[in-house]
């Protein structure tokens, strides 16, 4: 069992936790959410003791023993895989990101550790790790507490969410989507409440100030004041987080042809990602390209926006319709905020018309993207992973393309704007290209799911997500491809 007793800490004049008492019990999972920015990394180096608290202690049984996969999975580029975990030799800075992540869990779980902390553990690994990484971790006997932003994974493994608000944390049996509905039932059954409290006091207040003075009303008076001290409306404290406004619109829609791609190949630095592929795309299709790892479909992605380097050779026809307009979100987005402009001005270089080439609209736009006052002044280089996703994606609403690419859009994000713009895609009227490891994300938006293979394709249309993965017969197609 893991102890949280009075934990406090204070950064200068912030106070992220306030009297924390909390226990993770063996057989568990909990699942660490809250804003981005209320401390859930902190948290857990708080339990590791890479960060003493203010005041407080943490406590564990005897001879139990705790191990930790962190938010970083770069830390280790200098070692090896044998450095880490007395496997493989090969410099962790040669892996892929996925491998990367592999490595540093395998570790995190040698062992059989007493207490699992897991810091994001689904950052960069492909569907079928994070298959597998949750049947461990539904099956694992210790305690498990988890950090991550992939709502469909903590609702296979979570038996507990924890929900860090305020500086305070409170226990929520079940898993994410029982914690929303339950915290938004609270909310609204105390918001019943207090009005119903509240029409009650003005009741009495009125029955008071009308009969106080009325001597054969005067005991009754008295009786209403007597109920009217007992009345309680409890305090309403809304919750910290914030969901940014997502919605995309078209200029113009599309005609009769999306994307056509006929005998593509991609290598880079002579090592071939991609050979001979072709597929058909046709509007109104909201595609999702799913590939054995990152590389091959960030790959076509930045290969159908021709975002390539001069190291690439690609060869075969992308043959773009006439009437598409795209917008494209990249996974790595170093190029388009390597200047020092504010986000204000960094923004104004993608208006269409007069109207938005102004200040007030600007900022009122970025408001809703949660970029409050002075923050639109705040220089683009120097903004966070998340705050540079949510400027890429105002870029995006500004464009009104009638196709939407976007690699790994979630990456970065915290629920709520993840949230915001699943419903935002879901919504849209184009076009969409899109590559993601966020389960219900993609079950919620694509209609359409072509499989890549280093040379060739599955594409299947029309079925969901959860439908794909299914269909055996599908499935084994998958593993043939892949085997290739």
């Amino acid at each position: 069992m893991l102890t949280v007793s009075d934990i406090s800490l204070q950064f200068s004049d912030r106070k992220l936790f306030d009297e924390v008492n909390i226990k993770f019990t063996p057989g568990n999972c909990y699942g660490l959410i809250g804003a981005n920015g209320a401390g859930k990394s902190t948290f857990l180096k708080i339990l590791d003791g890479e960060i003493q608290p203010t005041t407080g202690h943490i406590s564990m049984g005897p001879n139990e023993r705790m191990s930790v996969l962190r938010q970083n999975h770069y830390d280790y580029e200098d070692q090896t895989p044998l450095d880490v975990l007395n496997n493989i030799h090969d410099l962790m800075a040669n892996l892929t990101s996925g491998e990367h992540v592999k490595v540093l869990l395998a570790k995190a779980l040698f062992g059989k550790p007493d207490v699992l902390l897991l810091d994001e553990p689904t950052n960069g690994l492909d569907i079928q790790a994070i298959a597998w990484l949750e049947e461990f971790l539904i099956n694992f006997e210790n305690t498990v507490i988890v950090v991550s932003h992939d709502r469909h994974f903590l609702n296979n493994v979570c038996t507990y969410m924890a929900d860090l608000d305020y500086g305070k944390i409170k226990l929520y049996p079940g898993n994410y989507d029982f914690w929303k509905e339950s915290s938004e039932l609270a909310l609204r059954l105390q918001g019943d409440q207090n009005r119903k409290a509240e029409e009650k006091i003005a009741e009495l207040k009125e029955f008071i100030a009308r009969f106080s003075a009325n001597a054969s009303k005067s005991k009754q008076a008295t009786s209403r004041k007597k109920m009217l001290d007992k009345i309680e409306v409890e305090e309403f404290v809304p919750s910290s987080r914030k969901y940014p406004f997502v919605g995309f619109e078209q200029e113009r829609e599309i005609g009769n042809d999306l994307l056509r791609v006929e005998n593509l190949s991609v290598a880079i630095e002579g090592e071939m990602i991609i050979e001979n592929i072709s597929f058909i795309l046709n509007p109104g299709d909201k595609t999702v390209f799913i590939g054995q790892n990152d590389i091959q479909q960030t790959t076509l992605l930045r290969a159908l926006m021709d975002d390539v380097e001069d190291n690439w050779t690609v060869t075969g026809d992308i043959k773009w319709g006439v009437t598409s307009s795209r917008s494209y979100l990249p996974k790595d987005n170093t190029k388009d905020f390597d200047t020092s402009d504010s986000i204000l001005d960094w923004l104004r270089q993608f208006v269409l018309t007069k109207e938005e080439d102004d200040n007030t609209y600007l900022r009122g736009f970025l408001g809703r993207m949660l970029f409050k006052g002075e923050e639109s002044l705040k220089a683009v280089n120097v903004l966070s992973g998340g705050e540079k996703v949510r400027v890429m994606l105002s870029k995006m609403m500004l464009q009104r393309a009638n196709v939407l690419v976007l690699d790994d859009p979630t990456n970065h994000l915290d629920l709520e704007s993840i949230s915001a713009l699943n419903d935002g895609l879901k919504s849209f009227k184009g076009s969409i290209l899109f590559a993601s490891h966020d389960h219900e994300f993609i079950n919620t938006i694509a209609n359409h799911i072509v499989v890549l293979g280093k040379s060739g394709v599955i594409d299947r249309i029309g079925e969901t997500y959860d439908d794909f993965l299914d269909n055996a017969e599908v499935q084994e197609k998958v593993k043939a491809l892949w085997a290739d």
